[in-house]
């Protein structure tokens, strides 16, 4: 009897059976302008153009690093998906995007269909509250490749700005004040450090119960990342925000500066930022210097915004009509270009 394509490992009915269990999730997703369903060769969105005079694209892709490692060891596999799509569409949000569409890339050593609906779960969840549609993706089944009982997963979001109002940071300027939104906690980055704290340093399990935390380290360092777009659509259509800076790998002092002119620091009043219990544990259990943290982690703030002193209150008021949560960092200064903690 002559070989076939599953005797090398790869399933192609397994793929045919992932299709269908994933079909209803990605329509939840879709909204006008998509014009193609699961299994083209393509995704298809149609773009408004009668919204825009002068439409630009804006375009992310990422990962979601070593924190699979986690989701691999709870055996919990359906809000992965949802980083992924929250560190590409938080990205595009920086420049005043609408995020319009999504597609996801997903490889694993075996292709276990029930496993791969539910990262494809978390992708749809994620794609609602990103306000994008999920159009399209691939599932590569790899063996020898990956191990089977991995994967790995990147994500691809496009959105759309008028012209106009793109945000660059280019009109920043000396005098104006900086805004913290929250984080869910440590998000998607510095898990590489995490893992060594926790599983190496302390030597605990997965499922150890925390009392500081109120849930096990295992749920903690799976909380997905928060998305952004409900307050940064509305934001960006009734205000001009000068700079938005997505906390990622790199923390505040790697990230903040990107939205900054050549010339311009800016001063955060770390007393101001809400960090959560996660982040003093983990320098406690670390024995990490404060100024290593803030160049690691988000600390409690997902996005930092820079709006004018004229525009700063009335912003203020409107996230309190929303019951945003939010943090008043600091200030944008004339300087060496980077940032300065301190604690008035």
């Amino acid at each position: 009897m002559g070989l076939t394509y599953k005797d090398s490992g790869v399933d192609v009915e397994a793929g045919q059976k992932q299709v269908s269990l994933i079909k209803d999730m990605v329509k939840k997703t879709h909204r006008p302008g998509v014009l193609s369903n699961i299994g083209g060769f393509a995704g298809l969105f149609q773009l408004d153009t009668e919204e825009y005079k002068e439409p630009v694209l804006v375009s992310g892709t990422d990962g979601v690093g070593t924190k699979l490692k986690i989701a691999f060891m709870m055996d919990k596999h359906n809000t992965i998906g949802e980083d992924c799509v929250a560190m590409c569409v938080n990205d595009i949000l920086c420049q005043g995007a609408k995020p319009l569409f999504f597609l996801d890339y997903i490889a694993t050593g075996e292709l276990l269909p029930e496993k791969m609906a539910s990262v494809v779960e978390g992708v749809s969840n994620g794609c609602i509250k990103g306000k994008c549609s999920l159009i399209g993706g691939e599932t590569a089944e790899m063996p020898g490749i990956y191990n089977k009982n991995e994967y790995d997963m990147a994500g691809f979001c496009v959105g759309v700005v008028e012209k106009e109002n793109i945000i660059d940071g280019s009109k920043i300027q000396s005098g104006d004040r900086l805004i913290g939104l929250p984080s869910t906690g440590i998000h998607s980055n510095g898990y590489s450090l995490v893992r060594k704290i926790i599983f190496e340093r302390k030597e605990m399990n997965i499922d150890d119960y925390v009392e500081e935390l109120g849930c096990t380290i295992g749920e903690e360092l799976l909380k997905p990342t928060r998305i952004y777009s409900n307050p940064l659509i509305g934001l960006n259509k009734k205000f001009k925000i000068k700079g938005i800076a997505h906390i990622t790998g790199g923390g505040f002092h790697e990230n903040i500066p990107r939205m900054l002119p050549e010339g311009l620091m800016g001063e955060i009043n770390i007393k101001n930022i809400k960090t959560p219990v996660i982040f003093d544990l983990l320098q406690k259990w670390g024995n990490i210097e404060e100024e290593e943290m803030y160049k690691t982690f988000n600390m409690g703030v997902g996005m930092v915004l820079a709006v004018s002193e004229g525009d700063y209150e009335e912003i203020l008021e409107y996230l309190d009509q929303l019951d945003e949560e939010y943090m008043q960092l600091g200030i944008v200064k004339e300087g060496k270009s980077g940032i300065k903690l301190c604690q008035e």
